[in-house]
C-alpha cells in the first residue's frame, strides 16, 4: 500500500493509455473530471515542449450510455471489445444502490479482469470500489471508499480489507479513493506517478485542489453496522448508544446478555467489524464531535459529558479516530452562532 510521493526520475516516458469506463449508474462528474485531469496534464506538457503522456478514451459496452435518469448521454470513444490493451482503467463513482449499480455493469467484469492480467492498473473513484470489489480483484487486498458506504462495503465484501480512514489506498496496482471529491487526490496522485510532481502541482493549482490530503477521518460520521442478524449484539449496540456517558464494561454487557466474555467479543467483532471498546469509543467521539460543532460548550465539559474523565486520554482517542485534535476540529467545524 502506498500513498507517498514518487521519484520523478523513475517515471516512464512512454504514452499511457487511459480507459475511463462509461458505467451505467455512474456519477458523470467523476468521468468528466478524470478526463479533464489527464488532458490537462497533456496540455501542460505540450506548453513546456514535452511529449504528451496520456491517450485518454472513454470506454463503454454499448455505443451509447445514459446517465442520471437519461438526463445525460455519453458516446464512448470505443467499446470494450475494441480495446485489446490499456495501461490504466478508471472506474468512476457510482450512484444509487450499490448492488444494483454493480449488477447493471456486470458485462465489464471479464474485460477488467483480462486487462489487469495484462498488467493494466485500475483506479476506482469513491464508490467505484464496489465495482472493483465485484470483479473479485480486490479479494484479500486493501482499498478505501466513501466513508458513508463503509458498513455496506464491509457487509458485502468481507474478504476485502477496507481502510476507510484513508483518502488514497494502493495495493498491487489497484488504486481506490475515499469520499466524493477525494477522487481528485487519486487522479493527481496518478499524474504524479506517471509524469512528475511538478505537473501534479500545476494541475492542483488549476483546479484548486489540496494536493496532499491523505485522510478522510475528520469527515466520517460513525454509524455502527446494524444490518446483521445477531440479536444479542444488536442489543449491546443499542445499549452502548443509549448509555455511552456512563461507565460500561465488556463483562457487564456479556453478563447482561448471558454470554461468556470471549463469545460475546467474538460475535461483536464478527458482525460490527469493531471490538466492543472500539465501538464505545467511536460512539463517544461521535457525540463529542456534535457538541464541538455546536460550539456552545468548552472541551473539558464535553469530554466529561461523553464519558471521559481523563482529558489526555480523550484527546488521544479523539485524534486517533478523527485524525485531528478536539480544538482543531472545533475551530474548523463550529457552526456560526
Amino acid at each position: 500500500m502506498n500513498t507517498f510521493a514518487l521519484n520523478p526520475s523513475t517515471m516512464s516516458t512512454d504514452t499511457k493509455h487511459i480507459s475511463i469506463l462509461a458505467l451505467k449508474n455512474a456519477n458523470i462528474a467523476s468521468i468528466a473530471d478524470a478526463r479533464m485531469v489527464f488532458l490537462k496534464a497533456n496540455e501542460i506538457l505540450k506548453a513546456s515542449k514535452q511529449k504528451k503522456m496520456f491517450e485518454v478514451k472513454i470506454i463503454g459496452t454499448n455505443p451509447e450510455t445514459y446517465l442520471s435518469d437519461n438526463l445525460f448521454m455519453i458516446k464512448p470513444d470505443a467499446i470494450t471489445s475494441q480495446v485489446k490493451k490499456t495501461d490504466l482503467i478508471i472506474i468512476p463513482a457510482l450512484n444509487g444502490d450499490m448492488m444494483t449499480a454493480t449488477h447493471n455493469n456486470r458485462f465489464y467484469v471479464d474485460w477488467i479482469i483480462r486487462q489487469y492480467k495484462r498488467n493494466a492498473e485500475i483506479a476506482s473513484l469513491c464508490t467505484g470500489a464496489f465495482m472493483l470489489a465485484f470483479s473479485g480483484l480486490l479479494r484479500d487486498k486493501k482499498c478505501t471508499t466513501h466513508w458513508q458506504y463503509a458498513n455496506e462495503f464491509r457487509h458485502f465484501y468481507p474478504d476485502v480489507e477496507l481502510i476507510d480512514e484513508k483518502i488514497i489506498v494502493e495495493h498491487n496496482g489497484l488504486y481506490s479513493s475515499g469520499g466524493s471529491n477525494a477522487y481528485w487526490n487519486l487522479l493527481l496522485f496518478l499524474v504524479e506517478k506517471f509524469v512528475n510532481r511538478e505537473t501534479a502541482i500545476q494541475i492542483a493549482k488549476y483546479f484548486v485542489v489540496n494536493l496532499d490530503k491523505v485522510q478522510q477521518t475528520p469527515f466520517i460520521i460513525f454509524n455502527g453496522l446494524k444490518d446483521h442478524h445477531d440479536a444479542e449484539v444488536l442489543k449491546a449496540q443499542e445499549y452502548i448508544e443509549q448509555n455511552y456517558p456512563r461507565k460500561i464494561t465488556v463483562d457487564e454487557l456479556a453478563t447482561s446478555l448471558h454470554l461468556t466474555r470471549r463469545s460475546f467479543e467474538r460475535r461483536f467483532k464478527k458482525v460490527t467489524h469493531c471490538s466492543v471498546i472500539e465501538y464505545l469509543q467511536k460512539v463517544r467521539i461521535e457525540a463529542s464531535k456534535k457538541e464541538l460543532e455546536a460550539g456552545r460548550k468548552p472541551i473539558d465539559e464535553i469530554l466529561l459529558e461523553v464519558g471521559y474523565s481523563d482529558p489526555q486520554a480523550f484527546r488521544e482517542i479523539f485524534k486517533r479516530i478523527t485524525g485531528t485534535t478536539p480544538i482543531e476540529y472545533k475551530n474548523k467545524y463550529t457552526k456560526p452562532q
